[in-house]
């Protein structure tokens, strides 16, 4: 299981061993478990819940996150402009101090809920270490995950046994080491899945491919979003014919363009709704959709909401911690 971290360079050993803990845990009526593993570089926050809802609001913080939970199944997650209903158990990556981001009460009924939060800073893990050849993977799932992820079951399976035992390491070197597996094992997720839009989750999409023609595309559309635009002057920007762009687009980002557009028009919307005091109508026009009703059909359908649910969601509890 350790495999991946040989041979691992003397910098990192000597990072590591310089660790020094400061171990604390809290048991209250509702048998929340607090753990705290202080690190010289920064920190590392364990928590671990049992509880039977959920009442924690929407809130960011500037730490990483890796949410588990299991027993839920009908809960709703809450991810940037993501909205659904859970399964009965998930775990969730958030790299983006500025995404939103809570786990409601929705279709789930009251039951021994089991939480396991993990909380750590970016310093734990420098740019120096994550450049190295063995941590590439980690710093691949770091960027994604600035749009929040969701893994797969068959991930969540290979990783639940460390998520649970981490509480139990009295040596923070250990819990390091663990964290780092668990870590690697999550980049290798081939099911991992992007919840939140790239025009939503401000701060977290720059330049994500190197193709030069893609990005082209990209700043295009993310700067003109709000205007009429059309395939054939897409397509005649990078020199394609109208067919062979379409294919290009499908390749790179899995989706149609017509689709691809709408998910940034979408995103910059949920954003407006959540950020500014305009009308649900002025929103869809400035944000590219010719009408209302247009807005409010393809907003329910992408979403699962209406503009209205959505904004109102986000402005019962908002909380920065």
């Amino acid at each position: 299981m350790f495999t991946f971290l040989f041979p691992i360079s003397y910098f990192m050993l000597s990072l590591l061993y310089k660790i020094r803990s400061n171990v604390k845990e809290k048991y209250d009526k509702h048998r929340i478990v607090q753990r705290s593993v202080t690190f010289v570089c920064q920190g590392l926050l364990y928590f671990e819940r049992q509880k039977s809802n959920f009442n924690f609001p929407i809130h960011i913080h500037p730490e990483y996150e890796l949410n588990y939970i299991e027993n839920a199944k009908g809960a709703q997650r809450i991810v940037g402009d993501s909205i659904e209903e859970i399964e009965e158990e998930e775990l969730v990556l958030v790299t983006n101090p500025q995404l939103e981001h809570a786990w409601r009460d929705y279709n789930n009924k009251p039951q021994n809920i089991h939480e396991i939060t993990i909380q750590f800073h970016s310093d734990l893990l420098s740019d120096q270490i994550l450049n190295r050849n063995q941590m590439i993977s980690i710093r691949e799932l770091f960027h994604r995950a600035r749009k929040g992820i969701v893994f797969s079951r068959e991930t969540i399976a290979k990783v639940r046994p460390l998520l649970k035992t981490l509480s139990c390491e009295n040596d923070s070197f250990y819990s390091l080491i663990k964290l780092l597996v668990i870590l690697h094992e999550l980049s290798l997720d081939k099911g991992m899945r992007e919840l939140s839009t790239g025009q939503f989750a401000i701060n977290s999409v720059s330049k994500e491919h190197t193709n030069e023609k893609l990005n082209k595309v990209l700043d295009y559309v993310h700067f003109h979003f709000s205007e009429v635009i059309r395939l054939a002057d897409v397509a005649k920007m990078v020199n394609m014919s109208e067919a062979s762009f379409c294919r290009f687009i499908k390749q790179h980002t899995s989706k149609s363009f017509i689709d691809f557009l709408t998910d940034i028009r979408l995103g910059a919307a949920s954003r407006a709704l959540v950020d500014s005091s305009l009308s649900i109508a002025e929103i869809g026009y400035d944000c590219g959709f010719n009408n209302l009703s247009n807005f409010n059909r393809i907003f329910k359908k992408k979403k699962g909401v209406t503009p209205k649910e959505f904004r109102d969601n986000y402005r019962k509890n908002k909380t920065i911690i």
